[in-house]
């Protein structure tokens, strides 16, 4: 099924690593969440995310090399929404864009798709935000990893 999706991950420490052609790029110990979406089947892309082994092909994947993901939260639809769920977190909630164009080189619209996020409680406030007032229902799943 196609859909967009969110990882919720850690950084324990503070970092700095290649992220593919992005270049050199500094992180701050934390909490993250990437919003992406997969057109070609939501559950192999979330998969293939948590996997340890596999190629770096996209930028989270250069993240995923030292961050913890914690959640994943999947929503099926035809309709890419990450654009609207990372400017959510960004106006509603104050997140940082750690890295300009991390997970949005293609994207006309974002200027990334990873923000930076104070705590988990917060993640669980933007969660519920979307729920409420972007997708109008739950999430498809939310799993804890």
């Amino acid at each position: 099924m196609k859909g967009s999706y969110a990882l919720v991950c850690n950084l324990e420490e503070p970092a700095e690593f290649t992220v593919g052609k992005l270049g050199v790029k500094s992180f701050d110990a934390g909490y993250y969440i990437y919003f992406g979406s997969a057109l070609n089947g939501l559950e192999n892309r979330v998969s293939r995310h948590l996997r340890s082994d596999k190629k770096l092909h996209w930028h989270i994947d250069y993240l995923l090399e030292r961050a913890i993901v914690k959640q994943v939260w999947g929503y099926h639809s035809s309709r890419r929404v990450e654009c609207e769920w990372t400017n959510t977190a960004i106006s509603v909630f104050n997140c940082d864009m750690p890295v300009l164009k991390f997970g949005s080189s293609d994207c006309i619209f974002c200027a990334s798709h990873l923000v930076r996020v104070s705590s988990m409680s917060v993640i669980t406030d933007i969660r519920e935000y979307l729920e409420k007032h972007i997708i109008r229902r739950k999430f498809d799943y939310v799993k804890n990893v």
